[in-house]
């Protein structure tokens, strides 16, 4: 047996196992009990104020101050009987996170007691002091004031205590500063537009979803052992620490048994998810150890999210009270897979109708073509865009890594469809066609079904691939809110159906037939689209350079990337589609820029203070004893013995000596450099420049240095919990 010395690994091995008590009824017996959702609706609300409410749910119409009343006492009366004795406008500023200011629903009467209130007007809209959270100077730090209203797309919920009610959170002059304001208009966008073109193949389509489902990636890590790594506790990841003998090289972790300890607390969290109505069905364990997943079905965009963001909520607090911390970093450890939150998109229509899949006669496919071709054309525009919106510091670390899509954004859709698209490419011709063409097309289309169900397989190293039914975006971070990711996404496919409806329609005027005007439009897209498609190895080096040939973007890190918001024809497309303002795309990119910065400034101190504080007085401790020893053997032996027997002890304390001095002079040099980041406050942009450019590295040869010392030094003396510890404890 290994002898780990650590002291918090010590408690580790002596804790007392947590016993789970699983309920004893079925997941449908309390599924939604904590959800003020249309099943509770309908119980609490008249006739009226329920058909209202759903309406303004499904088509996005104003709810009027007397249902609004009406749906406060409903929530009031409802949630009181759960347990709750306040409220909260639940929001999702741009910090990341989400927020929530609570007030209790009582109301004092004058004579001493009290009774409990809510009404529409604090329903519907409050007014939560704004002045700390981030806005990239859409308004002055003084000017405090913002406003939180009302989402009824997005069901209210109890947690604890607290009724909480989902809302968008925006300035005192209408500027959106959260994330769910721009998915809204982006989801209201790409109905219209997709609605519209939807009406070329069915009249009876009004409204189009977006569908969103997430897969959840996270580590688990022992509490003890992550409150003895102030490096996990303060950035997410360990800036330190020598890769274990035994990693993921096995496989041997990947759908394999999971711990009794992981299985009772997920067992809790998927029961807490269950009571909130968010449907989590899978959960296995993922390639590293002690990493894992979560998935749910999926469900319209905005809800899907809000759910996400939830669950986030839940892996924290339920983690907590199973002795573990849930790590949500898109890499905590170096040289170990990273964890991503695939985002599987769709279209779906009022009619019950999946736009992403095929059907079972040529007219049905000719519509999945229609919106599968788009897709890849409006991927093909706006590459830059979805790159973008998947920037952050934790993605810079995994984005290329073994398990992740490179940053370079390309689409996959297999060796079967990619034949069909250039066969049709080739078979439809630019005059009109005689009756033997289209009889070859319909043959062609018709195909489709069956040319998808041998086409299962998956590209892993592509960021948006497609798997049969809908498009898979895998280059989205696990610490995301996928909100930034759903708003490009729904953006950029809004504005290219509008263009292909556009260009469909002129066709049509000059005498083309409705269905040859929309395959030759599909014609054109393919080839204008045919450079995003890739069906290889994404991280080979010959793809690097295959995509600059192609003429597609390498943005390898979130400086780069966050140049794009800077455009003017990516800011005028968000404004032509009424999702953001130019001033509000400005403003979200100083955000993310400041947002990486100061996380960068996190990293950077963390590595210099446990570089001063616990790596050079460890390593100076031990190399003084081997100097030590070395005297001790001095004394008692002659020249030629001692000679001999302190060779050993001498080459470590030279070995030792070097990385000492390395990491001494790195550090130095760090510490330089974070001064001269610092004084460029004034231009972020510059400022996250040398941050990733000359600080990263210096972070990086300070690890290396560090972790060689790791492997010298006497695994008693070591003062940080070890990798091995951290990713084999049960």
């Amino acid at each position: 047996m290994p002898t780990f010395r650590s002291k918090a690994f010590e408690d580790v091995l002596h804790r007392k196992p947590l016993h789970h008590n699983p309920p004893s009824r079925k997941i449908s017996d309390f599924y939604g009990v904590d959800t003020f959702g249309p099943h509770v609706m309908r119980e609490y609300l008249t006739e009226e104020a329920y058909r209202k409410v759903m309406d303004a749910i499904d088509n996005g119409t104003r709810v009027e101050r007397s249902i609004a009343d009406q749906v406060a006492s409903a929530m009031k009366e409802w949630s009181m009987s759960r347990g709750a004795t306040h409220y909260t406008h639940w929001f999702q500023p741009l910090t990341g996170a989400t927020a929530e200011k609570h007030d209790s629903f009582i109301q004092p009467t004058g004579d001493g007691r009290a009774i409990e209130r809510f009404d529409g007007s604090l329903l519907v809209q409050q007014e939560p002091d704004a002045s700390s959270f981030p806005s990239g100077g859409i308004r002055n730090t003084f000017e405090a004031r913002g406003y939180t209203l009302w989402d009824p797309s997005s069901p209210a919920f109890v947690i604890g205590n607290t009724l909480c009610i989902p809302t968008i959170f925006i300035s005192y002059t209408g500027h959106a500063l959260d994330y769910k304001m721009p998915l809204l208009k982006a989801l209201y966008a790409v109905d219209r537009a997709a609605s519209s073109v939807c009406q070329y193949f069915d009249r009876n389509v009004t409204k189009v979803n977006a569908t969103l489902g997430w897969e959840q990636e996270y580590f688990l890590v022992d509490a003890a052992l992550y409150n003895a790594r102030p490096d996990l506790a303060l950035t997410g990841r360990a800036l330190f620490g020598h890769a274990p003998a035994k990693g993921q090289q096995l496989d041997d972790h990947y759908f394999g048994s999971i711990s009794d300890r992981a299985m009772a607390f997920m067992k809790d969290f998927e029961t807490e998810s269950h009571k909130l109505g968010i449907p989590v069905t899978t959960r296995h364990n993922e390639v590293a150890p002690n990493q894992f997943e979560v998935a749910p079905v999926f469900e319209e965009a905005n809800l899907a999210n809000d759910h996400n963001q939830l669950l986030m909520d839940l892996l924290d607090k339920v983690a907590r009270k199973h002795d573990f911390r849930v790590l949500l970093h898109e890499k905590p450890f170096e040289g170990l897979n990273g964890s991503g939150k695939h985002n599987n998109w769709s279209l779906s229509t009022n009619t019950g109708v999946n736009l992403l899949k095929p059907g079972k006669n040529p007219k049905s496919n000719l519509r999945f073509l229609t919106f599968f071709v788009n897709t890849i054309m409006a991927i093909h525009k706006n590459a830059d865009i979805l790159r973008a919106s998947i920037a952050s510091a934790g993605n810079d670390h995994r984005l290329g890594a073994n398990e992740a899509p490179p940053a370079i954004i390309s689409v996959f859709i297999g060796t079967q469809l990619s034949q069909l698209l250039d066969d049709l490419e080739k078979s439809i011709k630019a005059g009109k066609m005689n009756p033997d063409d289209k009889t070859a097309l319909k043959l062609e289309i018709g195909r489709i079904p069956e040319v998808l169900l041998d086409n299962t397989d998956r590209n892993r190293t592509s960021p948006f691939a497609f798997t049969g039914n809908k498009w898979e975006f895998r280059a989205v971070g696990s610490a995301a809110n996928c909100a930034n990711a759903m708003t490009a996404l729904n953006t950029i496919m809004a504005e290219q159906l509008n263009d292909f409806k556009k260009k469909v329609d002129a066709r049509i005027n000059k005498g083309d037939k409705k269905d040859e005007a929309i395959l030759k439009e599909i014609q054109a897209m393919i080839k204008a689209s045919k450079a995003v498609r890739f069906e290889g190895n994404g991280y080979s080096d010959e793809w690097v350079v295959e995509a600059e040939k192609r003429g597609l973007s390498n943005l390898t890190n979130t400086p780069d990337a966050l140049d794009v918001w800077a455009r003017k024809d990516v800011q005028k497309l968000f404004e032509d589609l009424k999702v953001l303002n130019a001033a509000e795309v400005h403003a979200r990119m100083e955000v993310e820029f400041e947002n990486y910065i100061m996380k960068r400034q996190i990293e950077a101190q963390v590595c210099t203070d446990l570089a001063q504080n616990h790596i050079i007085p460890t390593a100076i401790a031990y190399q003084t004893r081997l100097v030590d020893n070395v005297r001790g053997l001095k004394e008692i032996m002659s020249a030629s013995d001692f000679k001999q027997a302190s060779s050993t002890q001498m080459k470590l304390i030279r070995e030792i000596s070097g990385h000492l001095t390395a990491v001494k002079d790195l550090v130095d040099e760090l510490i330089e450099q974070r001064a001269k980041a610092d004084g460029v406050e004034a231009d972020v942009r510059e400022q996250a420049q040398t941050y990733a450019n000359n600080l990263m590295p210096i972070m990086n040869a300070i690890r290396e240095h560090s972790d060689r010392l790791e492997m010298l030094i006497d695994d008693e003396l070591w003062p940080l919990p070890k990798l091995r510890e951290l990713l084999f404890t049960r």
